[in-house]
Formats: C-alpha cells, structure tokens, sequence
C-alpha cells in the first residue's frame, strides 16, 4: 500500500473540469460510501466536492469546510487522504459528519447489529416509562403518537448502552433519522409542519423497521468508506468544530495559511425565509439529547439584522439591494445582514488559505421582492479582497430539486416566489503574491 494515490477518482465517469462542463451529474448516485448516513436540507453533492479536489487539489493535504453541514466534502477529502477540519452551528449536523468521517470496527459494529436483532425480537412484557417531555421538544404528544414514543424511548436507550463512541454514533445517526419519519411531521418539509389529522388516522410508522432498514443501509456504505480508507498507510484526520467563522476562527483550530483548499455550501440565504436547519433538526437533536438547535436559525448568518445596509465591494449587489429597498426597506435590511454576515466570515477564511491554495463555493443567488441576488459575484468580489483570483464559475442545473420548486420568501400566506433551480461552483486561487486589503 501507500500512502497516496493521486489518480484515485471515486467517480471514474465524470472527468477532469476542465474538458468536462456539465457539472448536473443528473442520475449520478449521491449516496455512495457514509453519503448514505442521513438526509439533510440543501446538503452539497458529493460529485462536485470530488470533481473540485480531481482538478485542484492533487497536491492538497489539508482542506477546511466553514460550513460543513453533514461533512460530504470531508469525507471526500479523506478518501484521497486528506487531512480535513470543518465546522457548523448545528448540533445534529456535526454529529452526522462525525459519524461519516469515523472509522469504527465494522466487527464492532456486526456485533451490535446482531445485539440489535435479538432486542427488536424479543417478547415484550414489562412496561416502560414513558417520558412525559422531552427537553427540546414542545407538546411532546403533538409531536409523536404513544406507541412511537415508547419505541424511540426503547431504542435511545439501547443506544446508551453501547460503549464504543463511534459504533454509538453509527447507531445515533440511523436514530435521527428514524426519529424523524416516525414522527407526526411532514417529511418532505424542512420546517416543522404536523401531517392532516385524516393523515395521522392512518399513520403509523414502524419504528424498529425503520431502524433495521437505516442500519443495514449504513452499514453497506461504512463498509465501502472502509474499504476505500484501506488504501493508506497513514491515517487522515478528520476534525468537527462548532465555532462561527463569522465572529473568527481560533488559531488553535485552523492556523493561519495552513490549508491547500476549502470546499463548502454556505446557506443561499437567511434561515427564516430560506432553509430553516433548526427546525428540521429539532426533534431529533431533542431526542439524542443534543444541544438544543432551538437558536441556531438565528444563530446563522442573517440572524440578526443590521440598523444599515453597507457599501459591498460588489456593484451587482448594492445594485440589487437598492431595488429591494426601494420595494420593502425592511426587507432589505435582513438581505443586507445575510452578505454583511458572509463578508465577515470569508474575512476570516480567506487568511487560512496558503499561498497557492483554493478556495471554492457552491452557492445559489435566490430571489427577494422578484430581484435576483448575485451571491456568487459577491463571494468573488469577497475574496479579490484577500489577493484571490478568479478562476472560474461553473453553473450546474440542481436535477431533481433538493428544495421546493416553490416557497414564501415573506412567510406571508400565498406569496410565493420560484425557488432556485441553478447553483454555482465558483474556484478562486490564492496568488503567491497575494496579500489582503
């Protein structure tokens, strides 16, 4: 074995970017290896965080996600033998990427999931405490009939009694999804939305089955990380962190022009008109006993509105932000808060990067009051800030759409607006000459 392999390439069909432009990949598989852990709100494919490191990271060794959601770029960067580090507000999405990026025994695992048959099989007889609330979770009964309550209590604490922290966390994950689509919510909404009561007359989920299923699914896909982690003789790491870039990045986290390339999705936009990442995790976390995800909507950028609007160093944005405010000035506050927010984090990313290295974004420019948001103009006038060139913008057309085609950007009962349909990978490389502003 050794401990590189440069040509290696979990997808031999796509080809290197530069002879290859469609960058749809519609009908291309996303779940391959720990992909398969755990759905996710606008989670970022994996072909793309693969075709980017295939054509500018083949001397990487250390790549950084700001907002690494679920951790598809880090597990795509450790199956090239990167070192990776990235960090996110969610509770439930740092334990989800923890997940993909462990390493546990698979034999441990085998062994669980056989402890697991002889638990979901057994005769039942001696009742079981049910827990009249959950912290985290309002009006628990609202959420959840008394029978799915008693099987998620059941399996939490099954969980509990596994000792090996990765092999739990393989387990947890399977749980939260399980938590979710056993319960009273709609499962194709992000938000938190309770099914018709015609619905729940005929709802009724079968909590180990769906457990089993989630499990055996995992396992397959662990089983194919694995194998693919074999080829190294060295062992990448892989680091989950919870601080906001926005407000900096600690020094003895992520040291200063130490990493070749980031990799990252940030949100397209503020959480309460966007994708709310809080409420879909909500009853899950709730139920892992995570921190409560209650304020992360808020937490995220966009959060909290600025008093102003500045002067971006993008003329496409102020331009769009000036007609939003000649529609709704209030509304042009919180856009205006969102880019204020994400010019403050790529301040603080923008000098992690060595001289030499990359940065590349995915991003979606969403539409506000009918005018189109130029977010990935803005992120590349961000980074010309910090010495960074523009390579290039790739444009990929979103296949089978991971968000409504339509939504309220107002929250204000039928007003509606399309939702975005395109995404833009945009690559900046930092010159050896650069130095910010």
């Amino acid at each position: 074995m050794t401990s590189q392999a440069p040509t290696f390439n979990l997808w031999p069909d796509l080809g290197p970017a530069a002879e290859v432009q469609d960058w749809t990949f519609n009908g291309a598989s996303t779940r391959a290896m720990t992909h398969c852990y755990h759905d996710y709100p606008a989670r970022m494919i994996p072909q793309v965080a693969s075709r980017l490191l295939d054509a500018y990271g083949a001397d990487a060794k250390v790549l950084f996600d700001p907002y690494v959601g679920t951790g598809t770029s880090l597990v795509e960067g450790l199956v090239r033998g990167i070192n990776v580090s990235g960090t996110d507000l969610n509770p439930l999405a740092r334990l989800i990427a923890r997940a993909k990026t462990s390493r546990p025994d698979i034999q441990a695992v085998d062994g669980q999931l056989a402890r697991f048959d002889r638990f979901i099989t057994r005769q039942r007889t001696a009742k079981i405490a049910l827990p009249d609330a959950i912290d985290g979770i309002s009006r628990l009964d609202f959420w959840f009939k008394p029978e799915i309550i008693k099987r998620l209590t059941e399996l939490k604490t099954f969980i509990a009694e596994i000792e090996d922290e990765a092999v739990r966390l393989f387990f947890q994950v399977a749980f939260s999804e399980t938590v979710r689509e056993s319960s009273n919510t709609r499962n194709t909404e992000f938000k938190l939305y309770r099914y018709e009561a015609e619905k729940l007359k005929t709802f009724t989920p079968n909590v180990f089955g769906l457990m089993s299923t989630k499990l055996r699914r995992n396992r397959s896909g662990l089983q194919e990380f694995l194998t693919n982690m074999q080829r190294f003789t060295h062992r990448p790491r892989a680091d989950i962190y919870d601080f906001n870039t926005v407000i900096g990045v600690p020094g003895d986290k992520v040291a200063a022009a130490s990493v070749d390339m980031v990799i990252t999705s940030p949100p397209y936009g503020d959480s309460h008109t966007t994708v709310a990442y809080g409420q879909y995790s909500r009853l899950s976390a709730a139920w892992l006993g995570l921190e409560k995800p209650a304020n992360v909507d808020r937490a995220l950028m966009g959060g909290i509105i600025g008093k102003k609007i500045p002067d971006f160093p993008s003329a496409a944005l102020n331009q769009a932000l000036g007609r939003i405010r000649q529609i709704d000035k209030k509304r042009a506050l919180e856009v205006a808060s969102f880019y204020s927010d994400l010019q403050d984090s790529i301040s603080h990313i923008a000098p992690l990067v060595r001289l030499g290295g990359y940065a590349c974004y995915v991003v979606g420019n969403r539409r506000v009051k009918g005018v189109a948001l130029p977010t990935d103009e803005a992120i590349r006038c961000f980074f010309e800030r910090f010495g960074f060139t523009h390579v290039d913008t790739f444009h990929r057309t979103i296949p089978n759409k991971r968000m409504p085609l339509r939504n309220s950007p107002t929250n204000a009962a039928g007003r509606v607006e399309n939702t975005m349909t395109q995404e833009y990978v945009i690559v900046l490389h930092k010159s050896p000459t650069a130095s910010g502003s």
